[in-house]
């Protein structure tokens, strides 16, 4: 899988110091500068230590499965457009050589959102997911009309990926990616959304949750 950071440090070259620091124990496989250049730091088929505890699909040693991605940003701001052009061609390009799905493609936060909170709202996930380097729910019409409930919301959310941490968290999660200016609790469009991921992005040939 390819997994997606933000520094959330001061500057691009404070992040590259701590990114090659042994002591930090602490990097991934590439570096994305504010002006768009791309720094490699580790090679692909290697294991960088840029993921940390949690899981994807049922994926617990992630770092030994993905490639890291850290992109220079302090976390509240938005991400420019040399900044997405480059990592739409990295994405683009780690996924034809490894084979990796879109919906493999995930935030820090997807897979530890108990503890982490990036790429954060200000990224756009939509964007990769129509140029096919992620992917995004159909806006169901009758969505605000779905019933609520966080069990439900929970198995839909474990059948799609998200198999690291509970309700709260997880709910959290998903509304930093998919929709970040939502406010209040679970409500019909999280149910409708999470319902559309897990019916065409499962992660596991397993039965559809009732």
């Amino acid at each position: 899988m390819i997994v997606i950071h933000y520094t959330a440090m001061s500057s691009a070259g404070a992040a590259l110091e701590r990114l090659c620091n042994p002591v930090a124990e602490v990097s991934a496989h590439y570096l994305i500068e504010p002006d768009g250049s791309v720094i490699q730091l580790v090679k692909e088929e290697a294991r960088a230590w840029h993921a940390g505890a949690g899981s994807w699909g049922g994926t617990d040693d992630v770092n030994s499965a993905s490639i890291g991605i850290e992109i220079a940003n302090p976390g509240d701001t938005p991400f420019g457009e040399p900044v997405m052009t480059s990592l739409e061609g990295l994405i683009g390009g780690c996924m034809s050589r490894w084979n990796i799905l879109p919906a493999r493609v995930i935030g820090h936060s997807d897979m530890a959102p108990t503890r982490k909170g990036d790429p954060g709202p200000r990224f756009d996930w939509r964007r990769l997911a129509l140029r096919g380097l992620a992917v995004w729910p159909e806006m169901v019409p009758d969505g605000v009309a779905a019933r609520a409930d966080a069990d439900e919301f929970l198995a839909r959310a474990r059948h799609f990926g998200f198999t690291n941490g509970e309700f709260p968290a997880v709910h959290r999660a998903f509304r930093l990616r998919f929709r970040p200016w939502a406010d209040g609790g679970l409500d019909g469009w999280d149910m409708a959304m999470i319902t559309d991921l897990a019916a065409r992005y499962p992660v596991d040939a397993g039965p559809y949750p009732a």
